[in-house]
């Protein structure tokens, strides 16, 4: 199957196909797992940060006097920020050089986790958690891309790519881990998981100096980039994302003049800078048309999302999907054990431990079968068992025993985290340009964060309604706050969240069933590959449905 006419002409004339230029030809095998490592503990080092503030939240809700329904946005500012920077960072990464991103955004990382370690308001941890993120938008399309370019196509790169996803899902284990035992068993608290998290990014730039390959010059004839385009969408998903977590607990909720006219003006601004990449492309593919400042190369190629038949598209909702329900779902698992079962984070921990085992198992199969199996074999089992884990929860009964609930939905939470990461990012590593790989990275990682962020954001306004309506039934009326809810209500509301939770994750697998059937296998066995001819051509294996 061949790529579209415009990515080809892209190609053709951005593109200097040059011979795997960017795989040195002498690096010993220590370097290479060096690398990979490297690139694996920024991935861990991202989700950690946002799962392990999530297990500390009632402490830091003690310690800084902020109520239960203002809580969220302590999470949501992380993947705010990181995921609207994404794509501009990636296109940025590939233009100057991803060993170079990845070391600013590592020591960025290092320098706001640091700080938020100080806070002592809630305004001011929310906004050094959103500086925090910036960080983690610079590293992560970075990573991918050098991923990509340090390993071509071969059964080297399907396992460095399967290792590099695992930490996704290892990361958000660790997270809970390590936050639960610090915060209750060190002095500083909550504060704990903040110092270990700039120590260990420190240890990565470190690390990310000294093993990652040297940046090589773009091969990029137009290395103009798009600001306007990296304005316009910023701007656009900063305004949707804080509608979407403030609008629960604004002065008149959704009903609020201002919820309503930043809705409004977000929208606005993604649908503007989506007009303004197809004009920009329009304009790059037509040789008759002048460069001038006023036409670089767009941000991101809205042909991108067609390539494989439109398969990337999908693939890119799957993803949202994916994290919306998993991330989710580990947000109120942790807040019902701890708030309505009255668990020390450390006993929550222990509960939610069975999912680095099932993370650590799960990369060692998608590094063992990802260049044997068919992608939708990954995909639709990994979105279908990851949607179990909120539906048992759905149905969970307080007084079962936690190996009735709790265990079942650990063990089986982060497969689908772990499947569709390493299945999504080869697949899109494949249809992807070797000038392009960190941004169509951080294209795949903006719909993850974004995920994150709905998510948490949808269901948060789902528990809200249901407590505060079967409150009412009981005859209890809530204050702003929502305290002194029945435990009746409690329930059915973490019932309710974690029942849309499962919706998305069904959502998910039937989309990866009817879509990616007669995909064949992303991932690569074969030990010898030409390379320059994938360069100009859709390596996506098809087979007959």
């Amino acid at each position: 199957m061949s790529i579209e006419k415009g990515d080809k002409n892209e190609a053709e004339q951005n593109f200097k196909v040059p011979p795997i230029m960017a795989v040195p030809t002498q690096r010993s095998s220590l370097r290479s797992v060096l690398i990979v490592a490297t690139c694996t503990i920024a991935m861990i080092v991202n989700q950690s940060n946002s799962t392990a503030v999530s297990i500390s939240l009632p402490t830091i809700g003690d310690d800084l006097g902020i109520p239960e329904a203002k809580l969220n946005w302590i999470v949501s500012a992380y993947p705010l920020s990181s995921g609207c920077l994404l794509v501009l960072f990636g296109r940025i990464a590939d233009l100057y050089g991803r060993k170079r991103m990845f070391c600013v955004g590592s020591l960025w990382l290092a320098a706001f986790s640091l700080g938020c370690s100080f806070s002592k308001d809630a305004i001011t941890l929310d906004i050094l958690r959103a500086f925090q993120g910036i960080g983690a938008a610079a590293t992560i399309p970075a990573s991918i891309g050098i991923l990509a370019h340090a390993f071509p196509p071969s059964r080297a790169r399907s396992i460095a790519f399967a290792t590099f996803a695992a930490g996704a899902p290892l990361g958000g284990a660790f997270g809970l881990a390590i936050g639960g035992v610090l915060t209750q068993l060190t002095k500083r608290s909550w504060r704990s998981p903040f110092y270990l998290s700039a120590g260990v990014c420190a240890a990565s730039f470190v690390m990310g100096l000294v093993v990652i390959d040297a940046d090589l010059p773009s091969t990029e004839t137009d290395q103009r980039i798009d600001w306007i385009g990296g304005f316009l969408v910023t701007v656009g998903l900063v305004l949707i994302v804080f509608v979407l977590s403030q609008g629960e607990v604004a002065p008149q909720q959704w009903k609020t003049p201002y919820i309503i006219a930043l809705l409004i003006v977000g929208v606005i601004f993604v649908a503007a800078f989506l007009y303004w990449q197809y004009h920009l492309e329009k304009q790059l593919d037509d040789p008759s048309v002048p460069k001038t400042k006023w036409n670089p190369p767009p941000l991101m190629r809205l042909s991108l999302w067609t390539r494989a038949k439109g398969r990337v598209a999908v693939m890119m909702t799957v993803a949202f999907l994916q994290w919306c329900g998993f991330l989710a779902w580990c947000y109120w698992a942790q807040l019902y054990y701890q708030n309505y079962k009255g668990y020390t984070p450390l006993l929550t921990v222990i509960r939610l431990l069975p999912m680095c085992v099932s993370g650590i198992t799960c990369n060692v199969i998608v590094a063992a079968l990802v260049g044997r199996l068919p992608l939708v074999w990954f995909m639709a089992i990994g979105t279908g068992l990851t949607s179990v884990a909120p539906l048992l929860f759905g149905l969970i009964n307080p007084n079962a025993t936690y190996w009735a609930f709790g265990f079942p939905a650990a063990i089986v939470a982060v497969v689908g985290a772990d499947f569709v990461f390493a299945g999504g990012t080869l697949f899109i590593a494949k249809v992807s340009l070797p000038h392009e790989q960190s941004l169509a990275g951080g294209v795949f990682q903006t719909m993850t964060q974004l995920g994150t962020s709905v998510g948490v954001t949808v269901s948060t306004v789902v528990f809200d309604r249901v407590l505060r309506q079967r409150s009412a039934d009981m005859g209890v009326i809530l204050d702003a706050n929502a305290d002194g809810a029945p435990k009746a209500a409690q329930l059915d509301s973490y019932k309710a969240a974690e029942w849309t939770n499962f919706s998305f994750g069904v959502l998910a697998t039937i989309l990866a069933l009817i879509f990616f059937r007669g995909v064949g296998v992303v991932g690569q066995h074969r030990k010898q590959i030409d390379d320059q001819e994938r360069t100009v051509t859709d390596p996506i294996s098809e087979s007959k449905t």
